[in-house]
This record gives C-alpha cells, structure tokens and sequence, in this order.
C-alpha cells in the first residue's frame, strides 16, 4: 500500500498517504512510500446526491489494498443519514474532540465516524508531526509506519472555501481543522491530520472538522516535545490513540 501524505509547498508537496515520517519538508503523509503524490490508475471515485430525504447521499466507497493487520472493518453503509455530528479519542496524552462537518464532506466524514464506530482507531499511533512548513499531526494509521489503512478508499470531497494561500493554487487550512490524508486522487482511506497552526497547502484535502481549544492544546503539548527527525517525523512526545466513539 502506498503512503500517504500531506501535501505542502515544500519537499514533501503533497498531504498524501506517500510521506515517509522521515521526510523534510512541510508536507505531512500517511498510507504512502514516496515523498511526492502517486497517480492511481483507477476511476476516481465520485458521490452523488440521490433523491432520497435532505441530508441523504449515496457515496461510492471502493476498495483499495489490504487492511492494516486486524483490521478489517468491511465498507461503510453507502447510502445513511447525516446523524453523527461529533468523534471523541481518548489518548495517552488527553482527550480530542472533532467535531464533524457533515454537510461540505458528508462521504468523508460518514467514513471517519464508522471507523470510530468500529473500533478502527482503537490502539494506534499519531505517528507524524510536523513543526516546519506546516503544522500538523498525523493519525489514523494502525501500523504506524504511514503506510497503513483500512483496505477501502473515500471518494473526494475537495474543499473549496478555504483562504486562499500565498502562493498559486494553494489555500490556508486554520489552525483547529481536520482534515483527511491522501496519496493523490480518489486514495483517502483512514489517515487524518490535526492542524495546530495555520498551514498553506494545495487544497486536496477533505477537512472532516474542527477542534475545541482543549483538544488543541493536547496537540500543541505534543507539538512542543518537536519531531524526530527534528521538524517532520515521529512525535518526541508519543500520542496513542486509546479509544475513539462516534456520537
């Protein structure tokens, strides 16, 4: 399976499944193996909004590679209601709130939260934090290595009301948001990345959330333990994600 990473204007340019945790650069990864996007050959996946009641999509969830070792969830429901509006982790270093924006990402975060609803998260690392370029941690992989994911892939949920960045084509994803990993078009699966300060990204990446200031300032404590390798890597300070319930 191919990393992801996160994709950023520096070394590493993209937030896609590809990053290794050793990468320089401001660009965070999970569920890949190279510092750059892949290319998939595959039709990307689409949603489409069916004629069902208001607040009811049909998502084209397909699959993609194996399930990280033990776990193997199957495919989220395709078709549900926008019912779950909140997923709270428990971690070794405190509590994390998302709150979920079903309405700009509704395939998107359907998926996060039935991840959380089964248990996917449970005994995982944040593997990757980054402290230069951009400002994000990265979870979501259970075999912590960035390679990992749950065997299926989202379909993409771009986001197009972001600030607009410094440079060309790029926007600012604010400090608080959450926002899904990916190694190029139609390959998020379940590698996520909590941005605690405002990072200039292109904008490929679903955001699924936002954090309360409480859950920041757990990311912000394990942001100030710093990276190793120094400014992209594995968090000095580990994080592991106990437990994760959607609501």
């Amino acid at each position: 399976m191919s990393r992801l990473l996160i994709g950023a204007l520096l070394a590493c340019a993209a937030l896609t499944a590809g990053c290794s945790s050793s990468t320089s650069g401001s660009a965070v990864g999970s569920d890949t193996t190279t510092a750059t996007r892949t290319s998939t050959t595959t039709a990307t996946p689409t949603s489409e909004t069916t004629s069902a009641p208001t607040g009811v999509k049909t998502c084209a969830y397909r699959k993609k590679g194996t399930a990280a070792p033990g776990k193997d969830v199957g495919l989220p429901p395709e078709t549900t209601e926008d019912n779950q509006t909140r997923v709270a982790f428990k971690t070794s270093q405190g509590d994390i709130a998302v709150a979920l924006g079903t309405a700009k990402a509704p395939c998107t975060t359907r998926s996060f939260a039935f991840l959380a609803a089964q248990r996917f998260f449970d005994g995982t690392p944040c593997h990757r934090l980054t402290t230069k370029g951009i400002e994000v941690l990265q979870c979501g992989d259970p075999t912590g290595t960035g390679t990992g994911g749950p065997g299926y892939a989202i379909p993409d949920e771009n986001p197009t009301d972001l600030p607009q960045g410094s440079g060309a084509g790029s926007v600012v994803y604010p400090r608080g948001t959450v926002a899904m990993a990916n190694a190029g078009p139609g390959t998020g699966g379940s590698q996520f990345f909590l941005v605690y300060g405002d990072s200039t990204l292109s904008p490929d990446y679903a955001v699924i959330g936002t954090l309360d200031e409480a859950s920041l300032a757990v990311v912000d404590k394990v942001a100030q333990g710093g990276s190793d390798p120094d400014g992209d890597g594995k968090p000095k300070t580990p994080i592991d994600i106990q437990s994760a319930e959607a609501t």
